[in-house]
């Protein structure tokens, strides 16, 4: 069974929307693409680059057009992106589409059925980053195995959020963690079974 590592970078009050550039999201009138900008430093920086080993993705079609407008071009910069399979979930877009054809190594999954089938088969872990309809539809059917977060000290009231519309209840164990120069907590948690719950001091 494969690992399935959500990575993602959000505000205190779990926004997700468009961290990387000003035109990378601006769907809801978002105004404040790039947000993450002013909280590179070296630290950063150096957890980052920890993480753009190669590796297999699973992405939204959203994020996957993206991508796929930009890395094949830039694949300097983040080593084995262009080599790793890419799982683009969608229902609209077809294996014979230009963006799917145009960028190697590039598969369509249909439905929660074919994650599964990836998750359960055989290989190296997988790792989802952006896709925020996606995440939320597999924290809602515990398919998420290690949150990777980057959590930046400032809130932005509107966008789109982490934990949007809900999730099963679940437990994780925090594993690593690093609070940078500028003041990005980096937290990485695994799974760890359900809920439970008590009473404080008893």
């Amino acid at each position: 069974m494969r690992k399935i590592i959500v990575l993602s970078m959000i505000t205190l009050d779990g926004v997700m929307q468009a961290p990387g550039g000003p035109k990378e999201d601006t769907s809801g009138g978002f105004k404040y693409g790039g947000w993450v900008a002013p909280y590179s430093d070296e630290v950063y920086g150096k957890v980052v680059q920890k993480e753009l080993k190669p590796a297999n993705y699973l992405l939204g079609r959203k994020t996957f057009e993206i991508w796929a407008d930009y890395w094949p071009e830039h694949g300097d910069s983040w080593p084995g992106i262009n080599e790793g399979t890419k799982y683009v979930f969608s229902k609209s877009m077809k294996k014979s589409d230009p963006k799917v054809t145009g960028w190697k190594n590039s598969v369509v999954i249909k439905n929660l059925a074919d994650i599964k089938k990836l998750k359960n088969s055989k290989g190296s872990d997988i790792q989802v980053w952006g896709s925020g309809e996606l995440v939320q539809l597999l924290l809602k059917n515990d398919l998420v195995d290690e949150l990777r977060l980057k959590i930046h000290p400032l809130t932005l009231g509107k966008g789109k959020k982490l934990f949007d519309n809900g999730t099963i209840p679940a437990a994780f164990t925090l594993i690593e963690s690093i609070v940078t120069p500028s003041g990005v907590i980096i937290a990485n948690y695994k799974r760890a079974g359900k809920v439970k719950t008590g009473t404080v001091g008893a």
